[in-house]
């Protein structure tokens, strides 16, 4: 069969794309977010800095009563139970988002676990897809693990706040993710080569992410690439309800029109 596009949350390279006769552009911004599930806190009650998670996800800080986690939520009652660590079992652009900003936020996460898509995990269980860790998370009690925000919008899960650089917890939410994508130099990168995690804006959630589209600059099929083509264009003229009933953002339409542009340089039968 033949693949008209692929969409991922991890971008690829230039020079990969380069290689493979390949484009790519952003259709969507969301976030990935750590969920728990602990008796009596509730939807962004709890908090983390991106140096806890790491720590937590390195098995350094092992149980809810640890007094990292105490000095960042003094009012909250947890319990003195070991933290149960979900993780991906699968590659994922989820995991690669959320090792990325482990890595920009803990020099030994960086050092000692890096960044990828698949990681060797030091700590913690597997569960297949951002559904297989949203279940575990809500099966399993004083558990913690990270998905994307249009999983904890479904399931309902307790999401905690992160600390972004200007030093404010900032809890995912649509305009949070886009406070992160609009502090970078889209029109500066080639190809749109860039990562939306750790952005210095005040009102930015640090785990911001992009969702890429990716397709053939000549396409095998000509007929099935502009119906490609018809369906972005909707997705990026009209798509705003949807996008945004799925906890996802929209691209605002300055890059919208950077994105057309693009298309038109890039692709066969793309203008």
């Amino acid at each position: 069969g033949v693949v008209d596009f692929g969409a991922s949350d991890k971008p690829l390279k230039p020079e990969e794309l380069e290689k493979r006769g390949l484009g790519q552009f952003p259709i969507v911004f969301g976030g990935v977010v750590p969920v728990v599930n602990l008796d009596g806190v509730d939807a962004g009650q709890i908090r983390f800095t991106g140096a806890l998670l790491a720590d937590i996800y390195l098995g350094k800080v092992a149980t809810w009563s640890d007094p990292a986690i105490k000095a960042l939520n003094p009012e909250l009652k947890l319990p003195d139970a070991k933290i149960v660590v979900v993780h991906r079992s699968d590659g994922s652009g989820t995991t690669f988002n959320w090792v990325s900003y482990l890595a920009k936020a803990s020099p030994e996460w960086k050092q000692q676990v890096g960044e990828g898509s698949a990681v060797a995990w030091p700590v913690g269980t597997g569960a297949r897809g951002n559904e297989g860790v949203s279940t575990e998370v809500k099966r399993v009690k004083n558990s913690i693990g990270y998905v994307e925000f249009t999983h904890v919008v479904q399931a309902k899960l307790a999401y905690g706040l992160v600390q972004n650089r200007a030093g404010k917890f900032i809890a995912p939410s649509a305009a949070s993710f886009q406070a992160a994508a609009l502090s970078f130099d889209w029109a500066g990168a080639k190809d749109f080569f860039v990562i939306i995690n750790d952005s210095p804006a005040e009102g930015a959630y640090p785990i911001a992410a992009t969702t890429f589209a990716v397709m053939y600059k000549e396409p095998k099929v000509q007929a099935n690439s502009q119906a490609a083509f018809a369906f972005w264009r909707f997705a990026l003229d009209d798509g705003e309800k949807f996008a945004s009933e799925l906890g996802y953002v929209p691209l605002p339409p300055v890059l919208v029109q950077q994105v057309k542009d693009y298309w038109a340089k890039t692709f066969k039968g793309g203008a």
